[in-house]
C-alpha cells in the first residue's frame, strides 16, 4: 500500500566477516540523506555572510516579522517526517530506530519528487499527549508536518490535536495519501467498467487509518454506497462495543443495513477495497457483481491473490509493484506538500485531498485501460498537476497566504 515496494526484516547481521554485503543493506549504509549547504563558503566574506555578522542581519528583520521567515530560511519548503514506529508499513510495531530507514526513505521521496526537503523524526513514545506537544514545540523550524506509521487509533487523535494547535499542513500520509490514490483510481476504474462513483457499492476490509480516510473521502466524493467491515464484521449501528470512529463510520456507510462478516458483504458488490492484511477466499470474490473492482492492498501480501482477482474482477490493483495499477501513495503526498507550500496554506483541507485526486485521475484520463487506472510513480506529470490543483483549492478554500 504506502510507498510501493514490499520490505523484509533481515533474518540476521547485515554483514558477517568475509562475506560480502548484499546490494540493499549496502545501499542504506550510513543513510541515505545529507545536508548541504546552498551557499559556498570559500572565504572569509562568504563565511561572514552566511554566519556571523550577517546572519544577524536577517534574524533581526524575522524577529521584527516572523512572516519573513517564509522568505529567508528553508522553513517554507522544509517537512518534518515524523513517526513513533508502531505501524511501519507490513512490520508493524518496530520502534523508532528501526523505523528511521522508512522516513529516511520518505525524505528522500520528497526531494525526489517534488524538490523539498525532509527532515525524518522517530519519537522514542508512544503517548498521544507527548507526541503532539514535542512536535508542536519543534513545529518552528518547519513548513510542514507529515506524519507516518503511527497506529489507528492514536493517530487519529494526534492529527486532529496537531492540525487544532499549528498553523502549517499538517497530514498523516498512511490516511489520507493512501485515500487520495484510491479515490483517483477507483474513480477511473469506474470509467474503464462504464459506470460513475454513485452507482458503486463498496465493501472496505479494515477499519484502521487507512480504511477510515479511504471511507470518508470515498463519502465525500459521492459514492453510491459503502460498508467497512474490521476483524469481527461489517460495522452497522446494531453493533455493540465499538470505538468512537467505529461508531461515526457505522453511523455513517452501510446504508443497506448488511450484518455479519465481509464475506456475506462482498455478495453482489461492485468494489472490494483490502486495507487490511485479513485474507479473502475466491469463493467470496466469485460472488461479487458483473465487471467487479478488486483493490487488495495490503503488503506484500494482498487480500486477494492477484490471479484470483483477475479471474472475477475486470479491474484489479495492488499495492505492489510488480502488477499493474499499484496504488502508491508517492502519487499524493509529494505534489500535495508542494501545492500546499506554492499557497502558504495554513492547513490542508478535504477540498485539496479532493483536487489533488482528480488530478492524479486526470494525469492518465487520455490512456485508461484497465491495466492503467492510475499514473505510475515516475510519470513527471503527477506532481506538478498535484500541486497546481492543491494550490489553487487552497485558494478557493480561504486557506492560503500567498
Amino acid at each position: 500500500m504506502s510507498d510501493g515496494k514490499p520490505i523484509h526484516a533481515p533474518s540476521g547481521p547485515a554483514r558477517q566477516p568475509g562475506v560480502a554485503e548484499d546490494a540493499v543493506f549496502a545501499a542504506h549504509r550510513g543513510g541515505k540523506l545529507h545536508v548541504r549547504s546552498t551557499m559556498p563558503l570559500t572565504d572569509r566574506e562568504s563565511l561572514s555572510i552566511a554566519y556571523t555578522p550577517g546572519v544577524a542581519r536577517v534574524s533581526s528583520a524575522i524577529a521584527r516579522d516572523e512572516s519573513l521567515a517564509r522568505e529567508y530560511t528553508w522553513r517554507s519548503r522544509l517537512v518534518a517526517v515524523v513517526s513513533d514506529g508502531t505501524a511501519v508499513l507490513g512490520l508493524g510495531n518496530i520502534g523508532p530506530a528501526a523505523a528511521l530507514p522508512v522516513m529516511e526513505g520518505k525524505a528522500a521521496l520528497f526531494a525526489e519528487f517534488a524538490g523539498l526537503d525532509a527532515i525524518p523524526i522517530v519519537l522514542a513514545t508512544t503517548d498521544v499527549d507527548e507526541i503532539v506537544d514535542t512536535v508542536e514545540r519543534i513545529a518552528p523550524s518547519f513548513g510542514g508536518i507529515n506524519l507516518e506509521d503511527i497506529s489507528a487509533p492514536r493517530c487519529f487523535e494526534v492529527e486532529r490535536r496537531l492540525r487544532e494547535r499549528l498553523p502549517i499542513p499538517v497530514f498523516h500520509d498512511d490516511q489520507h495519501g493512501t485515500a487520495i490514490v484510491v479515490l483517483a483510481a477507483l474513480g477511473n476504474a469506474a470509467r474503464v467498467t462504464g459506470r460513475s462513483l454513485g452507482d458503486l457499492r463498496v465493501v472496505v476490509s479494515g477499519a484502521g487509518a487507512a480504511g477510515v480516510a479511504c471511507t470518508r473521502i470515498l463519502l465525500a466524493a459521492g459514492i453510491g454506497d459503502i460498508a467497512v467491515a474490521d476483524s469481527k464484521g461489517v460495522l452497522h449501528q446494531g453493533r455493540e462495543h465499538l470505538t468512537d470512529v467505529k461508531a461515526a463510520l457505522a453511523r455513517d456507510t452501510n446504508r443497506a443495513g448488511l450484518t455479519g462478516p465481509l464475506e456475506d458483504a462482498l455478495r453482489d458488490a461492485d468494489v472490494f477495497l483490502g486495507l487490511s492484511a485479513g485474507k479473502v477466499d475466491e469463493d467470496a470474490v466469485a460472488t461479487m457483481a458483473p465487471d467487479a473492482i478488486v483493490f487488495a492492498l495490503a503488503n506484500p501480501d494482498p487480500e486477494v491473490d492477484p490471479e484470483v482477482a483477475h479471474r472475477h474482477a475486470a479491474v484489479v490493483a495492488t499495492g505492489r509493484s510488480d502488477y499493474p495499477n499499484q496504488i502508491n501513495n508517492v502519487l499524493a503526498f509529494p505534489g500535495v506538500f508542494a501545492g500546499a507550500f506554492d499557497a502558504g496554506a495554513r492547513t490542508i483541507t478535504e477540498g485539496m485531498e479532493l483536487a489533488a485526486a482528480r488530478a492524479v485521475s486526470e494525469v492518465v484520463s487520455d490512456s485508461l485501460t484497465a491495466q492503467q487506472i492510475v499514473p505510475t510513480p515516475f510519470d513527471p506529470r503527477v506532481t506538478p498537476a498535484v500541486a497546481a490543483a492543491v494550490a489553487a483549492q487552497a485558494r478557493a478554500d480561504g486557506v492560503a497566504r500567498a
